[in-house]
């Protein structure tokens, strides 16, 4: 079988194009260094730096396979040429190999129109450096003859219905010829085609007025070469703001940008410091988007996570219900909505958790339309886009005052709806009318202004030219500062050329829209009408707030194990008072008590380390929690140094002198304290320096370990995020290498665990062993067991339990008080026992007050002699048993030399049969007559 291997979990990092970068939405730098895979369906795109663009896929997904789309299509980052070179007046430009704008690669080639003749090179080719090869050639005319400009304005409506019947409401009061109207539904190539024809066609035109933001674009960029003003009615898109590539347009339509404002004011009121983002693919949208980007990022808002789509929102729709995005801004057209909500509805997208902040200018009952691309009910789209809110531009001034034209805007869409042949809501283009129809008032004031401005210096609107920048830069200036009170509002532009208006903002309740405010942009106005509803009573929180609970030691716990310890440190102290009381009897001296005091001293030590064991946030500050922990160490690790050191000790000297050979066992029979003492000095010492330095090197601190998120019992939007408090090191180099796992905490416990494994053998090894000089060492021995097994079995117990801050603490306290426990009963019960009972005390204090300590010394002097004449018989008798093996060697040796020579033996005896008889002949003879 084919080895299966484990599923990749995304799509592996790329690298970005040459001069250029990544943009990683919702990602920060952090993260995306981190990263080794990005998730399914998440989306990056390039950018370039500055004067180049993307040539290639700009935008990549993460397929299901793991790979991303286009991979087999690279992208670049080429070099930009100027603009200028697409356009030639009087003449034709066919540009080759273009992409969005012309980049390196990109060449073009000139014509001229009938009547005049190409004066330079006919081809350039934009080159590496971003310039083209060869200057820009001109046209100009063979002959002279065209009429008289004619200034009359031009406009391209975009769509039918209400905005060419606001345009010709006012053209039946505008002052001078009619313009030319060239009907178009948004298509740029058409709108391009006508804008051609009309400008190489008499008369001059003065004026541009397209509608749509895709015909606005191409119309504007264009009019630059013609020296022309563009004023527009119906354009929303961000990127018509941009003044170095539509240096001359001009709009009475706000700009889409204009809703940010509004939804940034409307975060910071309900406190939302989080949103997330869901766009369809289109360039209004996008530059939408990016200036949203730039302005929550101003005011401290977060855009967490952003998704996009060209046509099926399925996916994205899951990617936010996945990220737990609550604060949902979208961008897309009304089709589009519906597909998007009808996925909301399938992923529960909606409801209490969640707002969604739409583009205000759908139409009332959009998502009740029967669409045949979704497979959503009416009622559940209508649960879906219950309660969400939309920021519409303000096209009809609310306080329906006179406007210039003495029209209150109530009487102008009275006057409107009488000429639309169809309801206001069946007509296209209806609530953008009254920007048309101030449009045309902007207009007819700009040049009435220019005009009285060009009589100043002797010219004339009919003296324009394509090539006339003077008129241009008046009727630029006239419309720049144009200021009145229109049906629409108040009609004024900003440095970009965008009207300024106002927002209305609109909650959908009950099915039905509701105005909720206004937002007045150039003043930071909030109109509020306090009339918004939520579903869940309260604005929902911009995302899960996690609350953070620590996990305490059970309080019952901590009080039982202290009472315990507290018995246990008040036995220490009796067991000390009872050994220095009676220090003078010899059984207690044969003992070495002051050892045994180092061992009391050092269990009430251990034993006082449940107290700050048991310490955590619940009783103390986090400023204080490095000196628990410090105080956990030091009266941990001194007691049981004193403890088990001690004993250690008396086990040691026992197995050094009765476990080696005769004569080291002669030299070292003579027992002196100091050497003990010192001994456990040096264990002591060596705890001290290993402590000192790990405190000053790497002091222990309060951290806290995270748990999984749990949910509460009650129905609140939060989560739970248990945390417990402990004591640790940071990880250090050890002098035994590079070893970056290594602590202090492991060097400490790996000491103390080999001084518990050596403790155990020792034990055993002289648990024989009988001797006066400690006559303890086989209850030392016991102890030694138990405090070993114990900490052994509780070191790897609380290191797998430290995360159950109750089950820890009992093993490891109970650990602590049970060994202290049976080492102060092994040790000092016994003694007490038999002193209590046999009273020695007594006579131990009267033998001494007679002989002082000379009994003591002669007894010590007698048991030396007796093992001294115990080891020479012992020789004497190893000795004697040699001489025995070797005589019943040479036994066997004769033996078999018998054997051999028996007939001569026979002769032997039979010539001396006589003299000795048959009876006589045994082996002892035969021995001696061959000797």
């Amino acid at each position: 079988p084919v080895p299966s291997h484990p599923p990749q979990p995304g799509c592996k990092l790329i690298f970005p194009p040459w001069d250029g970068g990544i943009r990683y939405r919702g990602l920060t730098r952090e993260q995306v260094k981190s990263a080794r895979f990005l998730p399914f369906d998440y989306e990056i795109e390039y950018v370039c730096r500055p004067e180049r663009e993307i040539v290639g896929p700009k935008v990549r997904k993460c397929l299901p396979n793991g790979t991303w789309t286009d991979s087999d299509t690279e992208s670049r980052c080429l070099r930009t040429c100027p603009k200028m070179h697409l356009s030639l007046e009087n003449g034709q430009v066919h540009v080759r190999a273009i992409e969005r704008v012309p980049v390196e690669g990109t060449w073009v080639e000139y014509r001229c129109n009938p009547g005049f003749h190409l004066v330079g090179s006919p081809r350039s080719n934009c080159t590496k450096v971003g310039r083209w090869s060869s200057a820009k050639p001109t046209c100009e005319r063979k002959s002279q003859g065209r009429n008289r400009a004619v200034a009359q304005p031009f406009w391209v409506p975009g769509w039918s219905g209400g905005l060419s019947v606001a345009v010709e409401i006012k053209m039946d009061d505008f002052p001078f010829a009619r313009g030319e109207e060239r009907p178009l539904l948004c298509e740029p190539g058409v709108a391009t085609k006508f804008l051609y024809e009309l400008l190489y066609n008499d008369p001059i035109k003065i004026i541009l007025m397209p509608g749509c933001s895709s015909v606005s674009t191409l119309v504007a960029e264009a009019a630059r070469m013609w020296n022309l003003i563009v004023l527009s009615y119906g354009s929303s898109s961000p990127a018509l703001s941009n003044r170095q590539r539509f240096p001359t347009f001009f709009r009475t339509h706000p700009s889409a940008t204009l809703h940010n404002p509004t939804r940034v004011q409307l975060f910071k009121k309900w406190s939302w410091t989080k949103i997330a983002t869901i766009q369809q693919t289109t360039e209004v949208f996008t530059s939408t988007l990016d200036d949203l980007e730039e302005r929550v990022k101003e005011a401290g808002i977060e855009i967490t996570f952003r998704q996009s789509f060209f046509s099926d929102p399925a996916v994205p729709v899951k990617n936010l219900k996945r990220q737990d995005a609550r604060i949902i801004v979208g961008l897309f057209y009304e089709t589009e909505a519906r597909k998007v909500f009808c996925e909301v509805y399938k992923e529960r997208l909606f409801g209490k958790k969640y707002v969604w902040f739409l583009i205000g200018w759908y139409a009332d009952n959009w998502f009740r339309i029967k669409d045949a691309n979704i497979n959503c009910t009416e009622e559940e789209m209508r649960e879906a886009v219950e309660g969400h809110i939309t920021t519409e531009i303000v096209m009809l001034n609310p306080e329906n005052t006179r406007s210039i034209s003495n029209m209150t805007s109530q009487e102008f869409i009275d006057k409107l709806t009488k000429r639309v042949e169809k309801t206001p809501e069946e007509t296209g283009g209806f609530q953008e009318a009254p920007l048309a129809y101030d449009a045309i008032w902007a207009l007819a004031l700009a040049l009435n202004k220019t005009s009285a401005e060009l009589v100043k210096k002797g010219l004339r609107l009919e003296d324009f030219n394509y090539n006339n920048r003077t008129i241009t830069d008046e009727i630029y200036r006239a419309l720049n500062s144009s200021a009145f009170e229109g049906v629409s509002g108040h009609v004024v532009f900003d440095a970009s050329g965008s009207r300024m208006a106002w927002t209305l903002i609109e909650q959908l309740q009950d099915g039905v829209y509701k105005k909720i405010g206004y937002y007045d942009s150039t003043k930071d106005n909030l109109s509020w009408y306090n009339n918004e509803k939520w579903i869940g009573g309260v604005p929902p929180a911009d995302y899960t707030k996690v609350i953070i609970t620590f996990r305490y030691l059970s309080q019952k716990l901590f009080i039982s194990v202290s009472v315990l310890s507290s018995v246990g440190i008040l036995l220490a102290i009796i067991c000390l008072a009872f050994n220095m009381y009676n220090g003078h009897v010899r059984y207690i001296q044969n003992s070495q008590p002051y050892l045994n005091n180092m061992t009391a001293v050092g269990c009430a030590l251990a034993q006082a380390a449940v107290f700050p064991l048991g310490l955590d946030g619940l009783h103390i500050s986090k400023d204080l929690f490095p000196f628990v922990c410090q105080a956990r160490l030091w009266l941990l690790g001194l007691g049981f140094s004193l403890g088990y050191g001690s004993m250690f000790t008396k086990i040691w000297w026992v197995h050094t002198v009765f476990t080696k050979k005769e004569e080291k066992k002669e030299r070292r029979k003579t027992l002196e304290p100091w050497k003990l003492y010192a001994t456990v000095g040096l264990l002591v010492g060596l705890d001290f320096v290993i402590l000192a330095i790990w405190q000053i090197v790497s002091p222990l601190k309060r951290t806290t370990e995270e748990f999984t998120k749990e949910e509460p019992k009650s129905d609140i939007d939060v989560l739970i995020l248990p945390k417990l408090e402990h004591c640790s090191s940071e990880k250090m180099n050890t002098w035994l290498g590079e070893l970056h796992q290594e602590s202090w905490e492991s060097i400490f416990y790996g000491f103390k665990g080999l001084l518990l494994l050596l403790g155990i053998f020792l034990a055993y090894e002289t648990k024989g062993v009988s001797t006066e000089k400690i006559n303890d060492h086989r209850a030392v021995g016991m102890a030694i067991y138990n405090v070993a097994v114990l900490c052994l079995i509780t070191a790897p117990v609380t290191m797998i339990l430290s995360s159950q801050q109750d089950a820890a603490f009992a093993f490891a306290s109970l650990a602590i008080v049970f060994s202290s426990y049976i080492t102060l009963v092994v040790l000092f019960v016994p003694k007490m026992r038999r002193l209590i009972t046999r009273g020695e005390w007594q006579s131990e204090q009267q033998d001494t007050m007679k002989t002082g300590s000379s009994t003591n010394n002669n007894e010590e002097e007698k048991s030396r002699m007796l093992e001294k004449e115990n080891r020479e018989l012992e020789k004497i008798i190893a000795e004697k048993e040699e001489r025995v093996s070797e005589l019943q060697q040479q036994l066997k040796e004769r033996q078999q030399l018998r054997s051999r020579r028996l007939p001569l033996v026979r002769c032997l005896v039979a010539e001396q049969a006589d003299k000795l008889g048959r009876n006589n002949c045994d082996g002892s003879r035969v021995h001696l007559l061959y000797k």
